[in-house]
């Protein structure tokens, strides 16, 4: 009986311990591709942006 209830106990706590730890890495990965996405998009609109610079550059010289 003892050895049925150690071993419920023991997965039990195995499960609590890996179960949590998982959760913590998969919030801070799920952290870093946002951080990643945002960058990526912020990076785009600011060379949007540039090119629209050039472009009115170009056709102000033009005329």
């Amino acid at each position: 009986m003892r050895k049925l209830i150690y071993s419920a106990i023991l997965v039990f706590t195995m499960s609590a311990v890996f179960t949590s730890c998982r959760e913590d890495k998969k919030d801070k990965v799920e952290d870093a591709i946002e951080d990643v996405g945002d960058g990526i998009e912020d990076a785009t609109d600011d060379m949007g942006d540039g090119l629209e610079d050039v472009g009115d550059e170009i056709e102000d010289a033009v005329d």
